[in-house]
């Protein structure tokens, strides 16, 4: 069974219902390592051997944030711009990341509808995550599609909890890798089937 890194970035964590609902449904599943970037290093003083030792021991990635501008909030990134070294996780000597899967599970306000060619943001949130994308590539880990919550503003406690519940499969299904190849072809990985035997999990 793999084992998978759930990289949490929010600053204002305490203020978001979405978060908390994915996250409570996730964090505590065995196999599945949450850290929690604002928790852990209020102060952005990221220990970076010590992360880069615990994505030695992951096989999974994800990267869980809120959409800030179209991107990650700022410890987020901090973090990928110092653990993410030259040499380590990528350049001629940098391989210790290569073959591992990564993705990014997301937050955002505005719905699916307005993230589109015709809508008010003009582009998908995959297209808005191409340096991620990119740096996965780099660091020759496979990227997979976004898991995405969207038109958080608007959902119910029934909707936030059908999302976490579709969370909460889709870490299953990566830890038991079992994703099939059209479910990675998709552009969002929301609707993962809760997988066959694993209630235990």
């Amino acid at each position: 069974m793999s084992k998978v890194l759930i990289l949490f970035a929010h600053p204002k964590f305490e203020a978001s219902k979405a978060n908390k609902a994915l996250v409570d449904q996730v964090k505590d599943i065995p196999g599945v390592t949450f850290n929690d970037l604002y928790e852990n290093y209020p102060d952005f003083l990221i220990d970076v051997e010590k992360e880069k030792e615990i994505l030695n021991n992951h096989d999974i990635i994800i990267w869980h944030h809120p959409f800030y501008w179209y991107s990650c909030p700022p410890l987020l990134k901090q973090w990928i711009d110092l653990v993410l070294e030259f040499n380590w996780a990528y350049g001629p000597k940098g391989n210790a990341l290569q073959g591992k899967k990564c993705l990014n599970a997301i937050t955002t306000g505005g719905t699916q509808e307005v993230y589109c060619a015709q809508g008010s943001n003009m582009y998908t949130v995959n297209e808005f995550l191409r340096p991620f994308e990119q740096t996965a590539r780099l660091c020759s880990m496979e990227y997979l599609p976004p898991f995405a919550v969207m038109g958080t503003h608007y959902l119910s406690e029934s909707d936030l909890n059908t999302y976490a519940n579709q969370y909460a499969n889709l870490v299953r299904s990566l830890l038991n890798d079992s994703l099939l190849k059209t479910t990675k072809d998709s552009s969002l990985l929301n609707n993962i089937p809760k997988p066959k035997n694993l209630n235990s999990l």
